[in-house]
């Protein structure tokens, strides 16, 4: 048998880049998958003992810094029969093989030829694409192949990441019995594929040309981002439905937020949030467009908008203190761009009527500080949109973040209606305003380190249990220090916040009040 590396390296960022286009391949492969009872491929983290090791040709080989070759990858659970499986992907081109991928794969435990080395048993001359998958941690490793299917050239022993191999011809017997039992079903697969990959082709076009600005005469909406090169830099957050990088366009930086195609559902639901009528605001995130990038198993979706160097408040807390004044900038921007989503805004002539918008996942990792420390409002993947005369539904869980959920969310006790979702907003804010203030430098003497609400009861990553007993039990709440009293501007500030879950317009016009005197 012939046991074949591929080089290991470390990775720590997790980004897919399109593989080369060999649409025969895959669409070879895309049968050869169909085929087998297995469902997708998954490449996010997820909490599981099950590893596998992680490998990505086309970004090991344009990044000199060692990126997207070989890592390991944590795998996803599986859901009803479908189990954790390891998998590699490699191409097969005029008698030699290349490794293109290494990764997790959900499927049925009955996909893989050997369940514990992964071992490809299909050994046709003219498949270009092969794949073998098996169980176990990292099993995926080294791959087996038979020793009378194939035969390593000099230089296999000399690279691990495209290692050449001879292949032999296989038994005519297997393949006129492979050919005779499957031609109906392939024929099918070929017609139900084409179709398929045809309304892939019309739809992702239409997403590509949609407009970066509010529909509307004027101004015209920008160019097609696609037509546009993106730089990406570095990775500046890791997020639930993805990483934030900063990149650039033509020269001038902007943030890109990569999902990957798991979450694809999430980046439909930031676009309908962005490019709801009168939507823009300077204290909403500047939304500028929206890719899909790659092809076939290695689809993302991106979404760009305006870069702030200063990131998110939760960031700029953790190093800076802020003064009186900056308290004041940053609450009023954010109690008017959580007003602004709030609020219903009748059809004007230039605009059509927008509806109020829930964040549901407001904190201050989702609220940007800009230049001028004044703030803007991100992230919009969990937003809830109500729409006139349309219900919300009775099927929304328990989102969100679990340290900023209100108490009616930890007990299951919502009432699914606009209010009571715009009032688990203003609790939230409530509690990021409370972290503005802890570290307000006009209080007298030494400002504490920044702590996250009630991370001195349930430290830094609490359980639901955790915060249902703080919270909703024990009626644990922030506290108000003596020593912020002392302040009439702060303490005025903190009776409001007592209030902050009754209106978003009492907060605004109380801050107005503020900065006057």
């Amino acid at each position: 048998m012939l046991l074949i590396s591929a080089k290991k390296s470390s990775s720590s960022i997790q980004a897919t880049m399109p593989l080369h286009k060999h649409s025969v391949s895959y669409f070879l492969i895309a049968v050869h998958l169909i085929l087998c009872p297995c469902y997708g491929l998954t490449s996010i983290n997820a909490t599981n003992d099950m590893l596998c090791e992680k490998y990505n040709e086309t970004m090991c080989a344009s990044n000199s810094n060692g990126e997207g070759c070989n890592g390991t990858e944590e795998c996803k659970p599986g859901e009803n029969e479908k189990g954790n499986l390891c998998y590699v992907l490699w191409q097969n081109n005029s008698r030699s093989f290349t490794i293109k991928l290494k990764g997790c794969w959900v499927g049925s435990h009955d996909a893989c030829s050997n369940k514990n080395r992964c071992m490809e048993t299909r050994r046709e001359p003219n498949v270009q694409l092969l794949f073998c998958c098996c169980e176990g941690s990292m099993c995926n490793r080294k791959m087996t192949i038979p020793s009378n299917g194939f035969a390593p050239t000099p230089a296999a022993a000399k690279t691990s990441t495209a290692a050449p191999i001879r292949m032999a011809s296989s038994s005519r017997q297997i393949r006129n019995i492979l050919l005779f039992t499957m031609l109906p079903f392939i024929t099918i697969t070929v017609v139900v594929a084409i179709g398929y990959w045809v309304y892939r082709r019309h739809k992702m076009a239409l997403f590509n040309e949609l407009p970066t600005t509010d529909p509307s005469p004027l101004p015209p909406p920008s160019p097609l981002l696609g037509l546009r090169p993106i730089q990406l830099l570095e990775v500046k957050a890791q997020g639930r439905f993805g990483a934030v990088w900063k990149a650039l366009i033509n020269n001038e930086p902007v943030a890109v937020k990569i999902f990957p195609h798991q979450d694809k559902n999430s980046w439909l639901v930031e676009q309908e949030i962005y490019m709801l009528p009168q939507m823009k605001h300077e204290n909403i995130l500047n939304f500028m467009g929206v890719e899909r990038r790659g092809d076939q198993f290695q689809v993302e979706y991106w979404l760009i908008s305006s870069y702030h160097e200063k990131g998110s408040l939760y960031d700029f807390l953790k190093a800076n203190l802020v003064s009186w004044g900056e308290v004041l900038s940053i609450a009023d921007s954010i109690s008017k761009g959580l007003m602004h989503l709030h609020e219903e805004l009748p059809a004007t002539k230039g605009e059509k009527y927008k509806p109020a918008v829930a964040h549901r996942d407001f904190k201050s990792k989702n609220v940007l500080i800009k230049n001028d420390m004044t703030a803007c409002i991100a992230d919009f993947g969990l937003a809830l949109v109500f729409y006139q005369g349309k219900p919300t539904g009775e099927t929304h869980g328990q989102v969100g973040t679990r340290r900023y959920m209100a108490p009616e969310v930890l007990e299951g006790a919502i009432n699914f209606n606009r209010d009571a979702f715009l009032r688990i907003d203003m609790y939230a804010c409530g509690l990021v305003l409370w972290e503005l203030l802890s570290r307000c430098s006009a209080v007298e003497g030494p400002v504490d380190q920044y702590m996250l609400p009630f991370e001195d009861t349930v430290g830094q990553h609490p359980t639901l249990e955790d915060m249902q007993e703080v919270v909703s039990q024990k009626k644990i709440r922030p506290q108000f220090k003596e020593v912020w009293r002392k302040h009439p501007g702060i303490s005025a500030l903190c009776d409001t916040l007592k209030k902050c879950g009754i209106k978003m317009l009492k907060l605004d016009y109380q801050l107005a009040a503020f900065k006057k005197d």
